[in-house]
């Protein structure tokens, strides 16, 4: 499964776009470039955490509160989704690096910080909702959740293209300017 791949599809969307834009007062451009880079940082880092049997027992734990959750409409997702959830989501993700993710992020999509945090807090539970949907369907086990999300990292190209980025972006020291050369890359993600 392209978990990447799917989601993508689904909100490179131009009403999804304009309604996520909406929602955090940004135009579909910033909103879709800020996604790009997103997605795959948070799944790098569920995947990264997931290493140890603490994280991979909390991540089972984390998808079985979000298992049911219906994502098939993205849309009708997105107007009822839980931001309060998405924010502690985010931060049990990221952790010391949630602050510099979001600040990366919102300097590569032109977008401000309290944008990009408002975007992720939508993201997060989407993510977290399409993985316990694996779970549940998969009748994966705390290893067989952290296997899974390796095995998306793998297929989703982990040391280039997007997931390449989002590598760079959670070990980058800092500095801000991790991403110069993203367009190009980007178009490996979302189909126009």
């Amino acid at each position: 499964m392209d978990l990447m791949g799917l989601l993508g599809d689904k909100l490179s969307d131009p009403d999804i776009l304009k309604q996520l834009g909406n929602s955090v007062n940004a135009s579909p451009d910033q909103v879709e470039q800020a996604t790009r880079i997103g997605l795959p940082t948070i799944l790098e880092q569920i995947s990264r955490n997931s290493g140890s049997k603490e994280g991979r027992e909390s991540l089972a734990n984390a998808l079985d509160q979000h298992k049911d959750d219906d994502i098939s409409d993205i849309a009708g997702f997105l107007k009822g989704v839980d931001t309060k959830d998405g924010s502690k989501i985010l931060q049990h993700v990221f952790s010391n690096k949630n602050d510099k993710v979001q600040n990366s992020i919102a300097t590569q999509s032109g977008m401000d910080s309290s944008q990009v945090s408002g975007l992720m807090s939508m993201l997060a539970p989407m993510v977290l909702g399409a993985l316990g949907n694996q779970k549940k369907y998969q009748g994966l086990d705390a290893d067989g959740v952290a296997n899974f999300t390796s095995q998306l990292i793998k297929s989703s190209g982990k040391n280039d293209g997007l997931m390449g980025m989002a590598n760079k972006l959670l070990d980058s020291d800092g500095d801000g300017d991790i991403m110069d050369d993203v367009g190009g890359l980007l178009g490996k993600f979302f189909k126009k």
